[in-house]
């Protein structure tokens, strides 16, 4: 049976969302922060000839001036003069700095010292040796034994577990530094660390032949134990969060403001205004500037179309979560951005757009706007609990209960249903997880 094809021209008419270039600005716009939006402003001022800050501002000093820590509360008198930006001081000291400061303490020949300082900076950022260490000292012409006494002395160095090749290792360095440790807190960080983890004190006193009590008493111990000696350190200066939005309480109501509308605004130059209204005969020019033109107006358009729905949006939230705001986190109400959306009257993805990665500050703290959408459940007298609130409501539970009968997950549940808060066994073991508190075989003492 053949086929038969019609070929031929046809109309017909097609909806299709075309991202234009003013529409991909105003994206971008919106998904950043606001030092997002003034870096990106500085990069415009330098590329864009037409562009300028009103009254002769530094946009330079800006970010500065709000990068910089101990930096004052965002001030909506443009009037201030803005301080001076103060000296910067050194970053923190790495893990590697501090540990090769303590080398010359040890009276070391040349060789192990250059084993020492290869060891050092083979240590993560837990400070745990790599578990190639060995091979790596063989390039150095050295025996296992001397291989070994190098590692002893980043071992014997401070912070306490550095250099260790194990979890169980670290343990056991940092409790052999001690005047004083449990018998059995060594034989069990060695052997029974697993055990431990999962709370089988019966098992771990069997296998020594010892007493639950005195096992739970040793794990105490172990559990003081730092297990990542190295993450103190750092080799990359701390960041610092600006608030995109600012919460204040006056006369008892919360105002909102945005960070960024105490920069300095964008105007257009007014020398090219000029050129474009006079008379010229040269085109290319006229072309050239109407081109920077239509940049620079789409660009302030987007900030001030930015600053609107940031606003909005925040205020929205605001008046959601006004509740979280006068009693704390009890409070916290469930939210979605399809509520926010609806509220503002933009897409859902806009909201999502506007949240991510801004940040709130509120007289309850800084928090990023996701903070203030969180997942809930619902009450017997038809309200919404966020789940933070439940959260915090089993923690309660677990901190008052008898801790050589510890409550299950079922009777934690029991206990919520009968507060009328609608909550599934499973639910309560997935919370009590997130918070990292053990099982109810896990945190039973027998004391």
């Amino acid at each position: 049976m053949a086929l038969q094809m019609n070929l031929g021209l046809f109309q017909e008419q097609r909806m299709k969302m075309v991202l234009t270039p003013e529409l991909r600005q105003a994206i971008q716009l919106l998904q950043g922060s606001a030092l997002d939006l003034m870096e990106h402003l500085e990069e415009q001022l330098a590329e864009n000839p037409l562009l300028e800050l009103e009254d002769g501002a530094d946009l330079l000093r800006w970010l500065e001036y709000l990068d910089r820590p101990g930096r004052p509360a965002f001030r909506a008198d443009r009037s201030v003069e803005m301080p001076e930006p103060e000296p910067q001081t050194a970053g923190p000291e790495t893990l590697a700095e501090v540990l090769e400061a303590q080398l010359f303490e040890y009276d070391l020949d040349p060789v192990r010292k250059r084993v020492c300082r290869e060891l050092i900076h083979l240590l993560d950022e837990k400070g745990y040796i790599d578990p190639e260490w060995v091979s790596v000292c063989k390039r150095f012409l050295v025996s296992d034994e001397v291989a070994e006494e190098c590692l002893g002395v980043i071992q014997s160095m401070d912070p306490a577990g550095v250099g260790a090749r194990s979890l169980a290792e670290c343990v056991e360095i940092q409790l052999r530094r001690r005047e004083r440790c449990h018998p059995l807190a060594i034989p069990i960080a060695r052997d029974h660390l697993w055990d431990v983890a999962e709370g089988k004190w019966r098992k771990i006193a069997a296998a020594l032949g010892a007493d639950v009590a005195d096992v739970q008493e040793a794990v105490d111990e172990i559990r003081s134990c730092n297990p990542k000696p190295g993450a103190a350190y750092t080799a990359e200066a701390p960041r610092y969060v600006v608030p995109d939005v600012i919460v204040e309480k006056v006369d008892g109501e919360y105002a909102v403001r945005l960070s960024e509308s105490e920069m300095p605004g964008l105007v257009v130059n007014n020398s090219y205004k000029a050129l474009l209204r006079g008379r010229t005969s040269d085109e290319e020019t006229v072309r050239y500037v109407k081109n920077w033109m239509q940049s620079a107006l789409w660009l302030i358009r987007g900030i001030e179309q930015r600053r609107d729905t940031i606003h909005r949006v925040a205020e929205a939230i605001v008046n959601r979560q006004r509740e979280f705001l006068d009693g704390g986190m009890e409070y916290l109400k469930p939210l979605t951005l399809k509520q926010i959306a609806e509220e503002v009257g933009v897409h859902e993805s806009t909201v999502s757009r506007v949240t991510r990665g801004k940040y709130m500050q509120t007289p309850r703290g800084l928090y990023p706007f996701r903070f203030f959408f969180p997942s809930g459940l619902s009450t017997t007298a038809g309200d919404d609990l966020a789940s933070g609130t439940v959260k915090e409501k089993i923690r309660s539970i677990i901190d008052g209960e008898n801790r050589q009968q510890p409550l299950s997950d079922r009777q934690i549940a029991e206990m919520l249903s009968g507060e009328g808060i609608r909550i599934s066994r499973r639910t309560v073991a997935k919370y009590r997880e997130e918070m990292g508190i053990p099982s109810s075989n896990g945190r039973k003492r027998f004391l």
